[in-house]
Protein backbone atom coordinates (compact mmCIF):
# COMPACT_ATOMS: atom_id res chain seq x y z
CA UNK A 1 0.00 0.00 0.00
CA UNK A 2 2.82 2.44 0.85
CA UNK A 3 4.52 1.72 -2.49
CA UNK A 4 1.22 2.34 -4.28
CA UNK A 5 0.95 5.77 -2.65
CA UNK A 6 4.61 6.47 -3.48
CA UNK A 7 4.01 5.47 -7.11
CA UNK A 8 0.91 7.67 -7.36
CA UNK A 9 2.70 10.68 -5.91
CA UNK A 10 5.69 10.21 -8.21
CA UNK A 11 3.45 9.93 -11.28
CA UNK A 12 1.43 12.99 -10.28
CA UNK A 13 4.52 15.07 -9.57
CA UNK A 14 6.39 14.14 -12.75
CA UNK A 15 3.30 14.89 -14.85
CA UNK A 16 3.26 18.57 -13.81
CA UNK A 17 4.69 21.38 -15.93
CA UNK A 18 7.14 22.11 -13.11
CA UNK A 19 8.00 18.56 -12.12
CA UNK A 20 8.10 17.99 -8.38
CA UNK A 21 8.32 15.22 -5.80
CA UNK A 22 7.11 15.39 -2.17
CA UNK A 23 10.00 16.02 0.20
CA UNK A 24 8.79 13.31 2.61
CA UNK A 25 10.16 10.71 0.20
CA UNK A 26 13.71 11.96 0.71
CA UNK A 27 13.79 10.06 4.01
CA UNK A 28 14.18 6.34 3.33
CA UNK A 29 16.90 4.49 5.26
CA UNK A 30 19.66 5.85 2.99
CA UNK A 31 18.19 9.36 2.94
CA UNK A 32 17.78 9.44 6.71
CA UNK A 33 21.43 8.42 7.18
CA UNK A 34 22.56 11.08 4.73
CA UNK A 35 20.47 13.72 6.48
CA UNK A 36 22.06 12.81 9.81
CA UNK A 37 25.43 13.41 8.13
CA UNK A 38 24.20 16.79 6.86
CA UNK A 39 23.33 17.88 10.40
CA UNK A 40 27.00 17.72 11.48
CA UNK A 41 28.39 19.60 8.48
CA UNK A 42 30.00 22.95 9.40
CA UNK A 43 27.84 24.70 6.79
CA UNK A 44 24.59 23.41 8.29
CA UNK A 45 24.27 25.20 11.61
CA UNK A 46 20.54 24.67 12.00
CA UNK A 47 20.62 21.39 13.94
CA UNK A 48 23.34 22.55 16.33
CA UNK A 49 21.50 25.82 16.96
CA UNK A 50 18.27 23.95 17.63
CA UNK A 51 19.96 21.46 19.97
CA UNK A 52 21.57 24.25 22.00
CA UNK A 53 18.29 26.15 22.12
CA UNK A 54 16.33 23.10 23.30
CA UNK A 55 18.84 22.49 26.09
CA UNK A 56 18.50 26.14 27.12
CA UNK A 57 14.70 26.28 27.08
CA UNK A 58 13.93 22.84 28.55
CA UNK A 59 14.02 24.03 32.20
CA UNK A 60 11.60 26.84 31.31
CA UNK A 61 8.83 24.59 29.95
CA UNK A 62 5.67 24.04 32.03
CA UNK A 63 6.03 20.97 34.24
CA UNK A 64 2.52 19.57 33.75
CA UNK A 65 3.41 17.25 30.86
CA UNK A 66 3.94 13.53 31.44
CA UNK A 67 3.47 12.66 27.78
CA UNK A 68 5.49 14.01 24.85
CA UNK A 69 4.98 13.32 21.14
CA UNK A 70 7.53 14.30 18.48
CA UNK A 71 6.66 14.69 14.82
CA UNK A 72 9.47 13.54 12.55
CA UNK A 73 11.73 12.46 15.39
CA UNK A 74 14.73 11.23 13.39
CA UNK A 75 17.17 9.76 15.90
CA UNK A 76 15.67 11.91 18.68
CA UNK A 77 18.98 13.05 20.13
CA UNK A 78 17.96 16.71 20.46
CA UNK A 79 15.02 16.03 22.80
CA UNK A 80 16.96 14.42 25.65
CA UNK A 81 17.03 17.64 27.78
CA UNK A 82 13.27 18.03 27.40
CA UNK A 83 12.55 14.44 28.42
CA UNK A 84 14.92 14.74 31.37
CA UNK A 85 13.12 17.91 32.45
CA UNK A 86 9.84 15.99 32.70
CA UNK A 87 11.40 13.06 34.58
CA UNK A 88 11.02 9.93 32.41
CA UNK A 89 7.74 10.80 30.67
CA UNK A 90 6.00 8.69 28.08
CA UNK A 91 7.54 9.61 24.73
CA UNK A 92 5.91 8.92 21.37
CA UNK A 93 8.37 9.47 18.50
CA UNK A 94 6.59 9.58 15.12
CA UNK A 95 8.49 8.95 11.89
CA UNK A 96 8.13 7.13 8.57
CA UNK A 97 11.61 5.62 8.89
CA UNK A 98 11.79 2.37 10.88
CA UNK A 99 15.56 2.80 11.06
CA UNK A 100 15.25 6.25 12.61
CA UNK A 101 12.66 5.03 15.12
CA UNK A 102 14.89 2.14 16.20
CA UNK A 103 17.82 4.51 16.73
CA UNK A 104 15.54 6.92 18.59
CA UNK A 105 14.32 4.18 20.96
CA UNK A 106 17.91 3.12 21.66
CA UNK A 107 19.02 6.72 22.20
CA UNK A 108 16.26 7.70 24.64
CA UNK A 109 15.06 4.58 26.46
CA UNK A 110 17.16 5.56 29.48
CA UNK A 111 15.29 8.86 29.96
CA UNK A 112 11.75 8.07 28.77
CA UNK A 113 9.19 5.32 28.23
CA UNK A 114 9.48 5.15 24.45
CA UNK A 115 6.63 4.01 22.19
CA UNK A 116 7.80 4.37 18.56
CA UNK A 117 5.07 5.02 15.97
CA UNK A 118 5.83 4.46 12.28
CA UNK A 119 3.25 6.78 10.77
CA UNK A 120 2.73 10.06 9.00
CA UNK A 121 2.44 13.02 11.35
CA UNK A 122 -1.34 13.11 11.67
CA UNK A 123 -1.85 9.35 11.71
CA UNK A 124 0.83 9.19 14.37
CA UNK A 125 -1.01 11.77 16.45
CA UNK A 126 -4.22 9.77 16.14
CA UNK A 127 -2.30 6.76 17.45
CA UNK A 128 -0.89 8.80 20.34
CA UNK A 129 -4.40 9.77 21.43
CA UNK A 130 -5.29 6.10 21.94
CA UNK A 131 -2.51 5.87 24.57
CA UNK A 132 -3.63 8.92 26.59
CA UNK A 133 -6.26 9.44 29.24
CA UNK A 134 -8.90 12.06 28.25
CA UNK A 135 -7.52 14.68 30.66
CA UNK A 136 -3.79 13.88 30.23
CA UNK A 137 -1.89 16.92 28.88
CA UNK A 138 0.39 16.31 25.90
CA UNK A 139 3.35 18.33 24.64
CA UNK A 140 3.84 18.00 20.88
CA UNK A 141 7.31 18.71 19.52
CA UNK A 142 7.58 19.86 15.92
CA UNK A 143 11.17 21.00 16.20
CA UNK A 144 13.85 21.42 13.57
CA UNK A 145 12.65 23.33 10.53
CA UNK A 146 10.12 20.92 9.03
CA UNK A 147 7.28 23.44 9.25
CA UNK A 148 9.25 25.38 6.65
CA UNK A 149 8.76 22.54 4.15
CA UNK A 150 5.06 23.46 3.91
CA UNK A 151 3.94 26.25 1.61
CA UNK A 152 1.89 28.90 3.49
CA UNK A 153 -1.50 27.43 2.50
CA UNK A 154 -0.40 23.88 3.36
CA UNK A 155 1.00 25.13 6.67
CA UNK A 156 -2.33 26.62 7.72
CA UNK A 157 -4.18 23.43 6.81
CA UNK A 158 -1.66 21.17 8.56
CA UNK A 159 -1.64 23.18 11.78
CA UNK A 160 -5.46 23.26 11.80
CA UNK A 161 -5.57 19.48 11.34
CA UNK A 162 -3.06 19.05 14.15
CA UNK A 163 -5.07 21.34 16.41
CA UNK A 164 -8.17 19.16 15.93
CA UNK A 165 -6.24 16.21 17.38
CA UNK A 166 -5.28 18.15 20.51
CA UNK A 167 -7.22 19.10 23.62
CA UNK A 168 -7.27 22.02 26.06
CA UNK A 169 -4.15 21.84 28.20
CA UNK A 170 -1.98 20.44 25.39
CA UNK A 171 0.83 22.50 23.88
CA UNK A 172 3.00 22.70 20.77
CA UNK A 173 6.71 23.52 20.64
CA UNK A 174 7.37 24.68 17.08
CA UNK A 175 10.76 25.18 15.43
CA UNK A 176 11.37 27.71 12.64
CA UNK A 177 14.58 28.55 10.81
CA UNK A 178 15.08 32.30 10.41
CA UNK A 179 16.15 34.43 7.47
CA UNK A 180 19.94 34.83 7.23
CA UNK A 181 22.45 36.22 4.72
CA UNK A 182 21.95 34.63 1.29
CA UNK A 183 25.34 32.91 1.11
CA UNK A 184 24.82 31.34 4.54
CA UNK A 185 21.43 29.94 3.54
CA UNK A 186 22.52 28.58 0.17
CA UNK A 187 25.70 26.81 1.29
CA UNK A 188 23.69 25.06 4.02
CA UNK A 189 21.76 23.33 1.20
CA UNK A 190 24.67 22.88 -1.22
CA UNK A 191 27.71 21.97 0.86
CA UNK A 192 31.17 21.63 -0.74
CA UNK A 193 31.46 17.98 0.33
CA UNK A 194 28.39 17.08 -1.71
CA UNK A 195 26.48 15.39 1.10
CA UNK A 196 23.30 17.37 0.43
CA UNK A 197 23.64 16.57 -3.28
CA UNK A 198 23.82 12.85 -2.44
CA UNK A 199 20.79 13.23 -0.16
CA UNK A 200 18.79 14.85 -2.94
CA UNK A 201 19.92 12.42 -5.67
CA UNK A 202 19.08 9.47 -3.43
CA UNK A 203 15.41 10.25 -4.07
CA UNK A 204 15.91 9.17 -7.68
CA UNK A 205 17.80 6.12 -6.44
CA UNK A 206 14.89 5.29 -4.19
CA UNK A 207 12.48 5.48 -7.13
CA UNK A 208 14.80 3.11 -9.04
CA UNK A 209 14.92 0.67 -6.14
CA UNK A 210 11.27 0.68 -5.16
CA UNK A 211 9.37 1.53 -8.34
CA UNK A 212 11.32 -0.25 -11.10
CA UNK A 213 12.66 2.96 -12.65
CA UNK A 214 15.81 3.65 -14.66
CA UNK A 215 16.95 7.11 -13.57
CA UNK A 216 20.63 7.64 -14.49
CA UNK A 217 21.66 9.56 -11.39
CA UNK A 218 24.81 10.99 -13.01
CA UNK A 219 22.58 12.69 -15.58
CA UNK A 220 21.02 14.86 -12.86
CA UNK A 221 22.63 17.59 -10.76
CA UNK A 222 21.67 18.94 -7.35
CA UNK A 223 20.73 22.62 -7.31
CA UNK A 224 19.86 24.98 -4.43
CA UNK A 225 18.06 28.26 -5.16
CA UNK A 226 16.63 31.07 -3.04
CA UNK A 227 13.30 32.74 -3.79
CA UNK A 228 13.43 36.02 -1.91
CA UNK A 229 9.77 36.85 -2.55
CA UNK A 230 8.70 33.65 -0.84
CA UNK A 231 11.59 33.56 1.69
CA UNK A 232 12.42 29.97 0.80
CA UNK A 233 15.39 27.86 -0.22
CA UNK A 234 14.44 25.37 -2.93
CA UNK A 235 16.17 22.10 -3.74
CA UNK A 236 15.96 20.88 -7.32
CA UNK A 237 17.38 18.06 -9.41
CA UNK A 238 18.41 19.47 -12.80
CA UNK A 239 18.55 17.25 -15.88
CA UNK A 240 22.01 17.63 -17.43
CA UNK A 241 20.81 16.45 -20.86
CA UNK A 242 17.66 15.81 -22.84
CA UNK A 243 16.53 12.36 -21.74
CA UNK A 244 13.68 10.00 -20.99
CA UNK A 245 13.10 7.95 -17.85
CA UNK A 246 10.84 4.93 -17.49
CA UNK A 247 9.07 4.13 -14.22
CA UNK A 248 7.28 0.80 -14.43
CA UNK A 249 5.49 1.11 -17.79
CA UNK A 250 5.35 4.92 -17.97
CA UNK A 251 7.91 7.12 -19.72
CA UNK A 252 8.71 10.71 -18.68
CA UNK A 253 10.64 13.18 -20.82
CA UNK A 254 13.14 15.74 -19.54
CA UNK A 255 14.57 18.66 -21.45
CA UNK A 256 18.17 19.66 -20.81
CA UNK A 257 18.13 22.01 -17.83
CA UNK A 258 14.64 21.00 -16.71
CA UNK A 259 14.30 20.45 -12.97
CA UNK A 260 12.43 18.33 -10.46
CA UNK A 261 11.55 20.43 -7.41
CA UNK A 262 12.16 18.21 -4.37
CA UNK A 263 12.02 20.46 -1.31
CA UNK A 264 11.13 23.94 -0.10
CA UNK A 265 12.57 25.31 3.12
CA UNK A 266 10.79 28.52 4.10
CA UNK A 267 12.66 30.91 6.35
CA UNK A 268 10.88 33.17 8.83
CA UNK A 269 11.37 36.53 10.50
CA UNK A 270 11.09 36.54 14.33
CA UNK A 271 8.39 39.23 14.41
CA UNK A 272 6.12 37.12 12.16
CA UNK A 273 6.26 33.93 14.23
CA UNK A 274 3.78 34.99 17.00
CA UNK A 275 1.02 35.01 14.36
CA UNK A 276 2.06 31.77 12.64
CA UNK A 277 -0.20 29.22 14.34
CA UNK A 278 -2.89 31.57 15.67
CA UNK A 279 -5.28 31.03 12.71
CA UNK A 280 -5.17 27.27 13.42
CA UNK A 281 -6.43 27.72 16.97
CA UNK A 282 -3.20 27.93 18.99
CA UNK A 283 -2.34 30.68 21.47
CA UNK A 284 1.21 32.04 21.37
CA UNK A 285 3.07 31.91 24.69
CA UNK A 286 6.71 32.76 24.13
CA UNK A 287 9.66 32.53 21.76
CA UNK A 288 13.32 31.59 22.13
CA UNK A 289 15.96 32.53 19.53
CA UNK A 290 19.43 31.01 19.12
CA UNK A 291 22.06 33.77 18.78
CA UNK A 292 24.80 32.30 16.56
CA UNK A 293 22.67 30.63 13.86
CA UNK A 294 19.33 32.49 13.95
CA UNK A 295 16.74 29.86 14.76
CA UNK A 296 13.52 30.01 16.76
CA UNK A 297 11.48 27.74 18.98
CA UNK A 298 8.05 28.96 20.04
CA UNK A 299 5.56 27.58 22.54
CA UNK A 300 1.84 27.53 21.73
CA UNK A 301 -0.97 26.50 24.06
CA UNK A 302 -4.25 24.81 23.21
CA UNK A 303 -7.35 26.24 24.90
Amino acid sequence: MKNEEFARDVHTGLSLTQKELPSKYLYDAVGSALFEAITVLPEYGLTRADAHLLAQLAPELPTRFRAVAELGCGTGHKVRPILQHFGSPRYFPIDLSATALALCATELSSVAQVTPLQHTYLDGMRAVRTHLAPDEPLLVLFIGSTIGNFCPAERVVFLAQLRKLLRPGDALLLGCDLVKPLDTMLVAYDDPAGVTAAFNLNLLGRINRELDANFALRQFAHQALYDGGESRVEMHLRSRVKQTVTIAATTYSFAAGETIWTESSHKFRPECIPTLAGPAGFTFQRQWIAPHWPFSESLWNVH
